[in-house]
């Protein structure tokens, strides 16, 4: 690929294993500028659902944080483990899974260069987790998988499977709503352009029409199907407000838009018996 070449912006069917690759290489390519422009936000051991800011040592979407000491929790699409090495604070016992390898060596560096004993990592794809069944009492993922994923419902299936029964999975993805919208966190951004049910993914390929970006565009009826048909009961659905501390801007997140629309979605999911 010309390293020179502006990826191109558009919209076409992209395949799970297609949207696999392009994904895994995305990340490769781009998590050391992702973590040296995001890191101060995320923090090296905080756990952050998204641009808003929520944190899940006020929300306790997971549950309070006293009673996480000994449980096993998967975070699926970890990044550099910030939220994991928070949940190890709390006395958790987290696995984080990405399908990056520099990613995981982002956690590596934040933890001096040393495996941390108190966080595993694992390189894996989440929509083949290689974890015995009703291995973990939580799991939970911000903004990690399901938003790159063509078959979310094939990744569900498998933290379902990973989790003992009643077992709670908290996710978080970019608010459905926003794909009717230009991603510019300015006024630009505040007229619909786009219909909210073309479920089409957005597609960044190269000069040969190879992906290099892909994320899959779902409603919010969809995501709720897609949690049920994969065994799980919804438990509650949080779109966070913008607060007014937050006065950054994140991509398509703005607190211009972000006083006005909802820009990420969290379910709070119980697995079925």
């Amino acid at each position: 690929m010309n390293q020179d070449h502006e990826p191109e912006a558009t919209r076409r069917d992209a395949s799970d294993t297609e949207s696999s690759r392009a994904s895994r290489g995305w990340w490769d390519h781009n998590a050391d500028e992702y973590q040296s422009e995001h890191g101060a936000f995320l923090g090296d051991d905080r756990f952050i659902w998204g641009p808003e800011g929520l944190d899940e040592a006020e929300a306790a979407l997971l549950g309070p944080a006293a009673e996480l000491k000994g449980r096993r929790i998967l975070e699926i699409g970890a990044g550099a483990a910030q939220c994991s090495r928070w949940l190890a604070a709390q006395g958790a016992l987290p696995v984080a899974l990405d399908l990056s390898h520099r990613q995981l060596q982002h956690a590596l560096r934040i933890a001096d260069g040393v495996a941390d004993d108190a966080v595993g990592l694992v390189e894996a794809d989440a929509g083949a987790l290689p974890f015995r069944d009703h291995s973990f009492d939580l799991a939970c993922s911000a903004y990690g998988a399901l938003p790159f994923v063509a078959d979310p419902v094939r990744v569900l299936r498998e933290v379902r499977r990973v989790l003992r029964p009643g077992g709670r999975f908290v996710f978080s993805v970019s608010h459905p709503i926003r794909w009717a919208f230009p991603d510019e966190p300015g006024p630009e951004g505040l007229s619909v352009a786009a219909s909210y049910f073309d479920r089409t993914p957005y597609v960044e390929q190269d000069e040969a029409g190879r992906a290099v970006y892909v994320e899959h565009h779902r409603t919010l009826g969809d995501r709720v199907r897609d949690v049920v048909a994969a065994g799980f009961r919804l438990e509650d659905l949080v779109e966070p407000e913008w607060p007014e501390w937050n006065t950054q801007e994140w991509g398509g997140w703005s607190p211009l838009r972000g006083h006005l629309i909802p820009g990420t979605a969290i379910f709070v999911c119980t697995a079925q018996s």
